[in-house]
């Protein structure tokens, strides 16, 4: 089993900035308080300090794709730590992948 991202996981954009990890799954958990990241899960990110030349360009989105291949929530795939997150600023630019710190332990279903 993977090791799956929840709402307890530790996500930064590539410039230090941290994700506010939330999701629309409620239903699903990894332990109490640590809900199941879903792959259509949008997170934002706060304390960016990327600079494009000289211009502010934070990360603001992390959008997410390559959930678990054998792993579901209501028919959408839970967030591993293989998955990969999209970095964008406010104009929707990516601006590099989301690095993940910590995960919650391997879990199963019956």
């Amino acid at each position: 089993m993977a090791a799956t991202l929840t709402t307890q996981s530790s996500v930064q954009c590539p410039h230090g900035g941290r994700a506010v990890l939330t999701t629309s799954n409620a239903r699903s958990s990894a332990g109490p308080g640590a809900h199941m990241l879903l792959e259509t899960d949008t997170h934002a990110i706060v304390g960016c300090s990327f600079y494009n030349g000289s211009t502010y360009s934070p990360c603001l989105t992390i959008a997410w794709s390559a959930g678990a291949s054998a792993m579901y929530v209501r028919g959408t795939a839970v967030l591993v730590k293989s998955s990969v997150g999209t970095c964008k600023s406010g104009g929707g630019v990516v601006q590099g992948v989301a690095v993940v710190g910590s995960t919650q332990l391997p879990v199963s279903a019956i």
